[in-house]
């Protein structure tokens, strides 16, 4: 990155791809968890990217932690670009969590400009009271990367105990975030639900109804605003956790069936 960070890339290549994705993951986990999920997009004709942000799996630094309150969203657009530069077409945009969040805020920011993005439990709302998300503001100003624990609990992330036995086992994921990390996805959050009407590009938001890692009345908010748009497409899910793609079946298989439709009707080869 500019500022001399390095980042790790993940690639699941194509050979004759039609199309290509770029993955973004979210809190306290990594590109690895995403295979399955890559494969699925393969099987389908595309190649697909992805990073471990800054702060998370093997990408060196501190957990968590973020020099600038901006250094998520700059370093999607470099390596949104920098993907795009090798490829034939621009590739999607997918993003699930806060990295839904990192997303969605980089292109309503006007960073980028994929010819498609689909948004998995997007951190738009936090469950966080108000206190917190001030303090988080406060901290910000005077210990901005005191490690603490994110309290994400890993029983809420499907319905398929599996998925939390290999997140908890998992030695590349991590459990701390910093008050100027939850400062941007407090702020970062609110900002995207009150940009959603200038959405200019095709947008899949797929939600968890059942979600409690993430408030889904965000996603909600979110999707009231960017009617107005004529972007957006939302999904509800009424009985499935955080985790769409890793959820138990039949629920899996009905977050990649829409999916799989909506590619269909919005992305052209």
């Amino acid at each position: 990155m500019a500022d001399g960070q390095r980042l790790f890339l993940r690639d699941w290549p194509l050979p004759e791809a039609r199309g290509a994705v770029l993955i973004v993951h979210g809190l306290g986990e990594h590109s690895g968890r995403y295979q399955r999920l890559a494969h699925w997009f393969n099987q389908r004709g595309y190649a697909v990217r992805s990073y471990d942000q800054r702060g998370h799996g093997q990408t060196p630094g501190r957990r968590g932690a973020l020099h600038h309150g901006d250094d998520l969203l700059e370093d999607l657009a470099t390596v949104y670009d920098e993907y795009a530069d090798g490829l034939p077409h621009a590739p999607l945009l997918l993003g699930h969590s806060m990295g839904g969040l990192v997303a969605a805020r980089t292109v309503l920011d006007g960073r980028i400009a994929p010819p498609a993005l689909l948004l998995s439990s997007p951190a738009l709302r936090s469950w966080e009271p108000a206190w917190r998300v001030k303090l988080a503001h406060m901290l910000t100003r005077i210990l901005p990367n005191l490690p603490l624990r994110n309290g994400l609990d890993a029983s809420k992330l499907s319905h398929d105990p599996q998925v939390a036995g290999d997140y908890r086992g998992d030695p590349l994921r991590h459990s701390w975030i910093t008050p100027r990390l939850a400062d941007f996805i407090f702020r970062a959050g609110a900002a995207s639900i009150a940009d959603a009407a200038s959405l200019a590009l095709p947008t899949l938001l797929l939600v968890a109804d059942s979600d409690s890692l993430v408030d889904p009345s965000g996603s909600r908010a979110f999707a009231r605003k960017a009617a107005a748009s004529g972007q957006l497409t939302t999904r509800f899910f009424s009985t499935l956790y955080h985790e769409l793609f890793n959820e138990a079946e039949p629920g899996r298989s009905q977050v990649l069936m829409q999916m799989a439709d909506w590619l269909g009707r919005h992305v052209r080869d």
